[in-house]
């Protein structure tokens, strides 16, 4: 194993731990008739993942500080947004997915309004986690994933994603959906993590750059995978896209264009990682590895 992935196992082994440990208290405060909103909660939550986002926090952080545990509670609290919004794609409202991380969804398993209770339980604990943090820094690091995360990022993302499905598609609209429904996630995540440790202004601006050409990528990828992909490694239904008349990238390029794209987002995202850590860092090696994920 090699210095990044052994890097990468060791943020997912603390940030499960923070997971795990949040649920925990929840669940020993709990009476019996909340026990089934603590589950359905759990079960999305601790369902495993790439951690992506929670990693990019612990990793743009690093950069400045080595104390990582201090970054640790917004780290599980931009999971938990991630979780939330997941849970809420899947419903049958929005997506309609039956497979999420290789299980049936969280509606599946608890049904929609339990479901529904669960997501808005997860987005109000990541803010109740995050804000509990005693750091000079919480205010702008909360301020920053909250816009990022909320009507003018990510959400506005997805509701460019459903009001423009079956429309006739272009590129703008495209990069839209991806720079807010995928990007801002991530975006926060590495600002989150960078304003958490003080890092300059100039610093700050490499971290939105990043977070922006990487999330751009990183939707290309998975808009390639659902192509591509099979589902028992994907744990999740392919070719769901391309049925329900939403707009991707492949759809718009071609799948070689695509890729051709994906790669010049990743070159551009290793540039501004360059800037903020220097060549051969955490960043750059995780933006690499965000390509192969098709290759």
């Amino acid at each position: 194993m090699n210095a990044y992935s052994q890097r990468y196992e060791d943020y997912v082994r603390l940030i499960e731990q923070g997971l795990n440990n949040s649920m925990n208290i929840l669940a020993g405060e709990n009476i019996s008739y909340d026990k089934p909103l603590v589950d359905a909660m759990r079960y999305s939550l601790l369902s495993g993942g790439k951690r992506l986002r929670p990693v990019l926090l612990l990793g743009a952080y690093a950069t400045f500080r080595g104390d990582v545990e201090t970054a640790l509670p917004f780290a599980a609290g931009i999971e938990m947004i991630h979780t939330y919004s997941l849970i809420h794609d899947d419903l049958p409202c929005m997506d309609d997915d039956a497979l999420r991380r290789g299980k049936p969804t969280n509606h599946i398993v608890f049904g929609e309004a339990m479901a529904l209770l669960a997501g808005d339980a997860l987005l109000n604990l990541a803010f109740e986690v995050m804000s509990a943090c005693v750091h000079p820094y919480t205010l702008r690091v909360v301020n920053a994933i909250a816009s990022r995360s909320g009507c003018r990022g990510m959400i506005a993302g997805q509701t460019a994603d459903m009001v423009l499905s079956h429309q006739v598609p272009d590129k703008n609209k495209a990069r839209y959906i991806h720079l807010h429904k995928t990007a801002d996630l991530i975006t926060a995540a590495v600002q989150g993590g960078l304003l958490l440790s003080g890092a300059p202004q100039k610093t700050l601006d490499a971290g939105e750059r990043y977070g922006r050409h990487l999330g751009v990528a990183f939707q290309i990828v998975d808009d390639l995978l659902d192509l591509r992909g099979d589902v028992r490694k994907l744990g999740k239904e392919v070719h769901k896209d391309q049925m329900s008349g939403k707009i991707t990238w492949p759809a718009l390029a071609g799948e070689a264009q695509s890729e051709a794209d994906a790669e010049t987002e990743i070159n551009l995202a290793v540039q501004a990682a360059e800037e903020i850590e220097g060549p051969a860092g955490f960043l750059g090696e995780l933006a690499r590895h965000t390509l192969k994920r098709v290759q």
